[in-house]
């Protein structure tokens, strides 16, 4: 079995939560801790892409289109 190490995306190698150096195994964070604040930011949304908000209807249909089609039972 192959063990693949994960590939450094960013430059300058900081965790960008803490700025502390990376660690291999939670790459690009220092630790698990980091990681998991990393991730309850993007679940709670904290995290935004830049853009124009969408209209109800636009985010239905903008949603509607990425998923695959229903198998009729």
């Amino acid at each position: 079995m192959t063990v693949f190490e994960p590939i450094a995306v960013r430059v300058g190698g900081g965790c960008p939560i803490c700025n502390r150096a990376s660690a291999p195994r939670v790459r690009p964070f220092c630790s698990e801790r980091c990681q998991q604040l990393d991730l309850g930011r993007w679940l709670t949304e904290s995290y935004r892409v830049p853009g124009q908000p969408l209209e109800e209807d636009e985010a239905a249909e903008a949603f509607s289109q990425t998923m695959p089609p229903r198998d009729e039972d």
